[in-house]
């Protein structure tokens, strides 16, 4: 939500989706899912090598300064990486829980509240939980026939 000029918070729609939306989509999720975790691993890894190379005993030498900058260098590079895909992700209300488990949240209306059906890269049913939007993050219920049979529409 953003806060206009007079300081008052604008309300922001999203799409919501059916859950014959959200399966029709599955191939193209898990294509983004996939792309967001392999930039978050290689961010991390790029991240902590060139933590590591800083932290490094004595002064460092021309080559190690090289090899830090470099690692940090792509480090940044995988970070935008990571911001485009998670941008394309936003940009059709679906929102990362967790990039580098495979995680990612697709928003419907459940009882007349925002919930999210959570897509699991890894599971072999990817909508196989839901969860409220006012749910820990780690809440996890079994989508039955009434979460798939739920229509969409927008959320103010």
């Amino acid at each position: 939500m953003k806060r206009n000029s007079k300081g008052k918070a604008r309300e922001k729609s999203i799409q919501v989706w059916t859950y014959e939306q959200a399966r029709a989509a599955v191939p193209y999720l898990t294509s983004v899912v996939r792309s967001l975790r392999e930039h978050s691993v290689e961010a991390l890894g790029l991240q902590r090598q060139a933590r590591r190379l800083a932290a490094k005993a004595g002064r460092p030498d021309r080559d190690d300064l090289i090899a830090q900058e470099e690692a940090e260098r792509l480090a940044r590079r995988a970070e935008s990486r990571l911001q485009e895909t998670a941008d394309e992700l936003h940009a059709l209300d679906v929102y990362s829980l967790d990039p580098t488990g495979g995680v990612a949240l697709v928003p419907f209306v459940q009882e007349e509240q925002l919930a999210w059906y959570v897509f699991d890269l890894f599971d072999s049913q990817p909508f196989r939980f839901w969860r409220y939007q006012s749910d820990p993050d780690d809440t996890r219920r079994p989508v039955t026939s009434l979460q798939k049979g739920l229509t969409g529409s927008p959320l103010v």
